[in-house]
């Protein structure tokens, strides 16, 4: 029988030399002087962005292939969306038209 202290540090060593599973990131997307910033990204699949509103009028996030779509989001409020699949995904603020972006996932 190995002591409980050999089979805890045993225990250990595995655990330490285990690989971990890759995490996703998560990105932030700012609106602010009536444009997304950044205007593209790219992320891993798996990533959650996130949008913030930092402007004192609201502003929306509207993909253009119907996947997502906020709620007018006021100043300081955000909308979150994780991205599964490979893809480029474009989007725009429905109330601001000329606010567009794209998130490529790959």
């Amino acid at each position: 029988m190995i002591p409980r202290t050999m089979t805890h540090v045993l225990f250990a060593a595995v655990l330490a030399a285990a690989p971990l599973p890759a995490l996703a990131a998560d990105a932030q997307v700012a609106m602010k002087n009536f444009d997304f910033a950044p205007m593209a990204i790219t992320v891993s699949p798996g990533t959650t962005v996130t949008w913030t509103n930092r402007d004192g009028e609201p502003h929306t996030v509207v993909s253009a292939d119907g996947l997502f779509r906020s709620a007018a989001l006021d100043q300081n409020d955000s909308f979150k969306f994780t991205f599964d699949k490979p893809g480029t995904y474009k989007y725009v603020c429905s109330i601001h038209p000329k606010m567009v972006g794209t998130v490529t996932v790959k």
